[in-house]
């Protein structure tokens, strides 16, 4: 096993791992992007997107330049002291943001982090980018004050004008942005399995591919780190603040999937349970993992499964279709849609299709490296919203699938040679939409 890096691509299928060299059957897993420093080529399936401080005033349907129509009985409610903004300033936030209350958290080509006022739009705070800027990566997660991010290791240039790979992993404070601690990581892999958060510590990838370690996340000095063997690829999740792993040979050949669980405060390995075949982590769902397996070579159709912390697993009965364009996890159900732009919810406690039809928007080219927003969903106003790089905006119903409402947002030109990675967010009931140079903050009007 080398140092090569990973990076994700396109959703098109379950947000599986991308990790050391991971093999999974049809479309089941992410693939591998092997990356050896030519950094501006091999990243180009990231997001193309700024974040500036110009705020706009009232626009015409949605208050981004956005129309509309449809309606519910579900008034959406703006956050107090927010008005509509728009900005298209480039070098804050092309590589995507991270939603958090009244803050946005951004990456671009010039700033590893810029703080965002999610109200007004207005930038608070920047943190300068090491060397370049040109990933596929935003802050990851804020807790107690903290904002942790990616950040290129060097800025020294190769002999060929790129810069020298490697990926720190970064603390700064929320309220001034000052830099509290760096680690450095073994490789270019900043999906969401490199790190996350648990109980009293930062989880990481580090120092070695095949070590997570627990950072302390004030100071960055590590509390404990489990190295799992050679030729063992582990997949990562963490259910109320415990980290576990989902472990099973790198082979070819199909084999079973050991779940262990760790504990956060000293590390210590417990088996959970044992899980027949290869399963892939979907998600999470409050206090359990949501596994899918192939049933068949091609991954048209796919076996979901959720397991426990104790580790009861619970076999679904229904059926998933397979190369899906994105999925995501709301509650108790998992919402897929089709490159077809056929959009499904599936029941995570019985494993029936609740509902299927149109997803509403404009589907972008599979051939063509686009890929839609990860829906999301607002569990008070009962509707789970879409968005594609063409701008097109769509909320269902989430009990019914009914479309309720839909608009389109320009949000600008994607950067050339990079494929477009639209991103979609919620503040309260505001929509955040993100694509291209530019981002919209906009309230829907749904149940007016």
């Amino acid at each position: 096993m080398t140092t090569e890096r990973v990076e994700e691509k396109v959703r098109e299928t379950l947000h599986a791992v991308a990790l050391d060299r991971v093999r999974a059957p049809g479309d089941l897993a992410q693939q591998v992007v092997r990356r050896r420093g030519r950094r501006r080529v091999s990243q180009a399936v990231g997001a193309a997107v700024a974040v500036a401080a110009i705020a706009a005033g009232a626009m015409l349907g949605l208050g981004g330049g956005v129309a509309e129509q449809g309606r519910t009985a579900r008034p959406a409610a703006s956050p107090a002291g927010w008005h509509p903004w728009q900005s298209g300033v480039a070098g804050f936030g092309e590589r995507g943001c991270l939603a958090d209350g009244s803050a946005l958290y951004c990456s671009g080509s010039r700033y590893d982090i810029a703080k965002v006022d999610a109200d007004t739009g207005k930038r608070l705070w920047t943190v300068k980018v090491n060397g370049e800027g040109d990933g596929n990566d935003h802050p990851f997660a804020v807790r107690d004050g903290v904002v942790y991010a990616y950040r290129n290791h060097t800025a020294k240039h190769q002999p060929n004008g790129d810069y020298a790979g490697g990926t720190d992993l970064l603390a700064v404070d929320a309220a001034t942005g000052e830099r509290l601690w760096v680690a450095e990581m073994p490789q270019d892999d900043r999906t969401g399995q490199a790190a996350m958060l648990i109980d009293g510590a930062v989880w990481a990838n580090t120092p070695s591919v095949r070590t997570m370690s627990a950072l302390d996340p004030r100071t960055g000095a590590e509390k404990w780190h489990h190295t799992w063997a050679k030729d063992v690829v582990c997949q990562r999740a963490v259910l109320s603040g415990v980290p576990y792993l989902l472990c099973t040979p790198d082979t070819e050949e199909v084999h079973d999937t050991d779940v262990f669980r760790l504990d956060p405060a000293t590390g210590e390995v417990h088996k959970v349970t044992t899980l027949p075949g290869r399963q892939q982590l979907v998600g999470t769902s409050e206090d359990r993992m949501v596994l899918a397996g192939a049933q068949d070579t091609a991954g048209d159709s796919l076996q979901l499964s959720t397991i426990d912390g104790s580790g009861q697993r619970t076999a679904l009965p229904g059926r998933v279709e397979g190369h899906a364009a994105n999925w995501t996890v709301v509650g108790d159900r998992l919402i897929s849609v089709s490159w077809k732009g056929k959009a499904s919810a599936y029941s995570l406690t019985t494993g029936r299709t609740l509902w299927t039809g149109p997803v509403g928007v404009m589907m972008p080219a599979r051939d063509l490296g686009a890929s839609l927003a990860s829906p999301v969903a607002s569990t008070r106003q009962q509707v789970v919203y879409f968005f594609s790089p063409s701008g097109d905006l769509s909320g269902l119903d989430l009990r019914t699938g009914k479309q309720l409402w839909h608009g389109h947002v320009d949000t600008g030109k994607p950067r050339p040679g990079f494929p477009a990675t639209p991103q979609l967010m919620l503040y309260e009931d505001v929509l955040i939409a993100r694509n291209g140079s530019g981002i919209s903050s906009f309230l829907p009007r749904i149940g007016d």
